[in-house]
This record gives structure tokens, C-alpha cells and sequence, in this order.
């Protein structure tokens, strides 16, 4: 809630969009969008994913410039040539991914973002004193690839901070935190509020949106729906302005009892195939037939190394460290364990988990080759290709301009829903997901959680590997976290309070209540 003794908001708008459109041939990206920014205010971004957000904050940043429309700073008419001209005009960004080198230091990292006007000394005393002003310690000297995620996101916000914006535009800046990181990120947003600056705030966490921000403005298919104050809406209200429609509730599947473990894994320890990865130490678990189990932790602590190990890109020392349905399968491939019954989804949509500049069809071959109807004797079975499609746009109604688009042209949450359906219409009997709905709306999350679910329930072993705590609260049995490599042992979802996992998170081994004792 809002600090009684803010200032009151300023009657003048620092930045006003006017009518902003942009199109891409008869698309419209953005239809006459309209918004208000004040200094002393956090104004929450929302939207479907393809809403327009991220055309609109590129626009205001200077990325791209729009089709009609305006900007006005202060009340005078700009023209924005590019970031360069953003940032001096007094307009910041930190972006969702983080656009840093890892085998450089911190204050090198962030000289590279400023203009070349003082030396690099001077750059690194005033990094080290912004940062401890604003509570987000850093130490100058340290290489980025050492650092925790949530250290790599004080370096954006940090950079930012030092060009001195008027107004700050943040891209989900909680994705990457634990629960304690996120409190003292909010800590420095309001401080940030408090000196007068304006913020605009992209976030598809509601219950952040609500607790934080002053003011919202909703985007939906590119026109803006409402501006309203979030405080006096409920979560459900605010996802239902942003879809146009009520939010699915997620159901936890009655009567569904776990059977035999399906999936094992047995005392594994590798290598990262990347020097700044992290090596896996003694990882051990099973995944039960109708059970979700969750896997918790900040990105960078061992997930992906792991989701390689389980899907076979990485092949284990050992052939019994990952059994799938009692089949040995460390030894095998990705193809040797589909053929298992065993489907993955990875965190990376683009690139990873598809060919961008491929059709939906020929993605859908791409990884159901190997264990589905779509090859007959070596030749390819387009029919079957593109009724995989048709059921996965079917029944995780995924919107698309045509029967069978380039995987690039879709949204990113549309794109998921596709990915989780392509697999989960497998009928598998595990599935390996990481980040589920990494960037996704409330209306495709509830999708692609639900469908986790239901697959447990028809008795398949769900492994999610994810940052979202309300995500595996909400859908898993069991949750575990990794960190540094190492998975802590499993907790029942429903002991696993938010303070635990997030201080597992943060490498702490000494639960909350025997800390308090400690203490005492």
C-alpha cells in the first residue's frame, strides 16, 4: 500500500503517448494507444502476451518508431532517434533479459552502457556508491559470471540508475528473484517513487501489481481497455480486463493417488558442457506415477543442467542415473527416450524448443518423429503433422493468423501453449517442463497448468522445473530446490511454506523457526 506521505501525483504528465499506433502491414500492433505518465507514481503495463506491450515501451524507449501517434516529454513534442536519445531526454530501461558479458567484471559491464564522459575509475566509485544507496550491493570487481541472477539483475537496474532517469521502465523485474529479492526490489522501486520519478511497471504477476503500483493501464489485441487503480481491484479483476473473459480456475484433479515411481534419477553428478555452468552434485529423485513434483530455485543454480541430463541432451556418467519406467536410459539419447514414453519441454520457446523459421507442422515432426504416427517407412505423413497442430490449437486454443504459421509469428504465450500441447497430446508417461509459463499471461497459464495437471491424473510422471513459487504451489505434490548444483530434499506442496523455499533459494539450510531460535 502507498506510503501516506508520498507526494501527491504532480498535475502535469511527465510523458504522455498520444494516439500511439504502429502497424506492421495491416497489422496493428498498437491501435491508438493513449497513456499517462507522472512523476511520484509506479504505473503498471498489462496484457495478454501480444496485448502490445513490448511495441509500446520500444516505441517509448526509442526502439522503434511509431506508425502515428506522438510522444510528449514534459509537455513538448519529441522525437525519439533512438535509446541514446531516450536515455538523455531522461527515459531508462531494464529489460527483461539481461543483456550483460559474463567474462566481464560488473563495472565494466556498466561502463559499456554509459556515455564515454568520465573515466573508468570514477565509473566504478560511483557504481559502488549508487548501488549502496539504493540497497542493491554490488561489488565492482566481480565478474558477472560469478554472480547470482538476482545480482545480474541489481547490474541493469543499477546501470539505469546511474543515467539518472526521470522516468524508469522495468520489463518483469521480478522473474528471476527469490520472495526476500523481490521484497527489497519493491523497497527500492518506492524509494525510487519517493524521489519523484515515474515508473512504468511490466509484470504478469498481479498480486505484485496490486501491492506496488499507483495506477494501471490494460492493453488487449493492441487498444488500450482501461486505466483503473489496482488497489481497488481484485487479481481476478484485473486478468479479466486483460482477456476479456473470466480466468479458468485451476483444478487440482480429485482422487488422483500416485503409483510406481516412473521416473528415477540416482546419485547424479556432471560436468557443465559450459565453463560458466554449474556442476551437478548428487542429485537424487523420483517422480511417481500422478504426481507433479516441482523443482524451485533461481535460474543459473543447476536447472538447466538437469533438464540436459533428464532429456538426453547430456548423457550421464552413468546409464542407471536416470531410469524412465524402469528402463535404464542414462546412456540413451533424446529419440532412445521419447521412444520410452518420455517428453521434455524446455525453457527456451525459440530456438530450443522450436525452429522459428519453421512451420508449426514441421516443429511438430521435429520432435515427434521419433516416437509417433507422422513417419511410415521413412516417409514423412503431412496429414498427421498438421492434425497434431489442429488438436493442439484445438484444445489449448491457440491463436494464430493461419492453419500452420511459422513458430516466430506467434506470440510467446501462444507459442508455449503450442509446445506443452505438441508434448502433452503425446500422451507421455513423463514429462520433463521447464519454466511452464515463463512470460506468459493469466489466461494461457491456467491453460498449460491445468493440462499438467490432467496429465498427472491419467498417471504420467510431471517433473516441473521453475521460478514461479505460486506456480508450483498451485499445481505441485511435491517441491524440491536446487541450489548451487545440490537438491535439497522434498517437501509435501502443501508444508512447503513461501519463506522456506525462498530462504533454500538463497542457499540458507536452517529452516525459519529454527532460525528465529538462533537468533534468539
Amino acid at each position: 500500500m502507498r506510503d501516506p506521505a508520498t507526494p501527491p501525483r504532480p498535475t502535469a504528465p511527465l510523458l504522455q503517448a498520444i494516439g500511439i499506433t504502429k502497424r506492421y502491414g495491416t497489422f496493428a500492433a498498437n491501435d491508438a494507444v493513449s497513456l499517462d505518465l507522472y512523476p511520484n507514481e509506479i504505473h503498471a503495463l498489462l496484457g495478454e502476451n501480444g496485448a502490445g506491450k513490448s511495441t509500446l515501451v520500444k516505441i517509448i524507449y526509442g526502439l522503434i518508431q511509431p506508425t502515428e501517434g506522438e510522444l510528449r516529454w514534459m509537455g513538448d513534442k519529441i522525437v525519439l532517434a533512438g535509446p541514446s536519445a531516450a536515455r538523455e531526454l531522461g527515459i531508462g530501461m531494464v529489460f527483461q533479459h539481461f543483456s550483460l558479458f559474463n567474462n566481464l567484471t560488473v563495472a565494466e559491464n556498466v561502463a559499456l552502457g554509459l556515455a564515454p564522459t568520465e573515466n573508468f575509475s570514477a565509473i566504478s566509485d560511483r557504481l559502488a556508491e549508487v548501488s549502496r544507496d539504493y540497497g542493491l550491493p554490488l561489488d565492482p570487481k566481480r565478474e558477472v559470471w560469478r554472480l547470482s541472477v538476482g545480482e545480474r539483475q541489481r547490474i541493469e537496474i543499477v546501470r539505469a540508475l546511474m543515467q539518472n532517469p526521470k522516468l524508469l521502465i522495468l520489463d518483469e523485474p521480478t522473474a528471476v528473484l527469490t520472495p526476500q529479492e523481490a521484497d527489497q526490489l519493491f523497497v527500492t522501486l518506492e524509494r525510487l517513487r519517493g524521489e519523484g520519478r515515474a515508473l512504468l511497471y511490466i509484470s504478469h504477476k498481479l498480486d505484485e501489481v496490486k501491492r506496488l503500483c499507483d495506477t494501471a493501464t490494460i492493453l488487449r489485441l493492441g487498444k488500450k481497455v482501461s486505466t483503473c487503480d489496482p488497489r481497488r481491484e481484485t487479481a481476478a479483476s484485473l486478468a479479466r480486463m486483460m482477456v476479456g473473459a473470466e480466468i479458468g480456475e485451476v483444478k487440482a484433479a480429485s482422487g488422483r493417488q500416485p503409483t510406481i515411481p516412473r521416473l528415477i534419477v540416482r546419485d547424479l553428478s556432471l560436468a557443465p558442457d559450459d565453463p560458466h555452468g554449474t556442476y551437478l552434485k548428487n542429485v537424487s529423485l523420483e517422480v511417481r506415477g500422478g504426481e507433479i513434483f516441482g523443482i524451485a530455485g533461481v535460474a543459473g543454480n543447476g536447472q538447466d543442467e538437469l533438464f540436459a541430463a533428464l532429456s538426453g541432451e547430456r548423457i550421464s556418467p552413468t546409464g542407471g542415473a536416470v531410469v524412465i519406467d524402469g528402463d535404464a536410459a542414462g546412456y540413451l539419447g533424446i529419440n532412445e527416450r521419447r521412444r520410452l514414453g518420455a517428453a521434455f519441454v524446455p525453457e527456451e520457446r525459440l530456438g530450443h524448443g522450436t525452429a522459428p523459421r519453421m512451420k508449426l507442422s514441421e516443429n511438430a515432426l521435429l520432435t515427434g518423429h521419433a516416437a509417433s504416427a507422422m513417419v511410415h517407412h521413412g516417409f514423412v505423413d503431412k496429414p498427421a503433422m498438421l492434425d497434431l497442430v489442429d488438436r493442439a490449437t484445438k484444445t489449448f486454443d491457440v491463436r494464430k493468423a493461419k492453419r500452420d504459421p511459422e513458430a516466430a509469428s506467434l506470440s510467446g504465450g501462444n507459442l508455449q501453449k503450442f509446445i506443452v500441447g505438441r508434448e502433452i497430446l503425446r500422451e507421455p508417461g513423463v514429462l520433463v517442463v521447464s519454466q511452464p509459463t515463463w512470460g506468459v499471461d493469466a489466461g494461457a497459464a491456467a491453460v498449460i497448468r491445468q493440462a499438467l495437471i490432467d496429465l498427472a491424473a491419467r498417471g504420467a510422471a510431471v517433473l516441473i522445473i521453475s521460478q514461479d513459487l505460486d506456480e508450483l504451489a498451485e499445481v505441485s505434490d511435491r517441491i524440491a530446490v536446487m541450489f548451487h548444483g545440490r537438491l535439497s530434499d522434498a517437501m509435501n506442496a502443501a508444508d512447503a511454506d513461501r519463506e522456506t523455499i525462498g530462504l533454500l533459494m538463497g542457499g540458507s539450510t536452517i529452516a525459519p523457526s529454527e532460525a528465529a531460535d538462533a537468533g534468539a
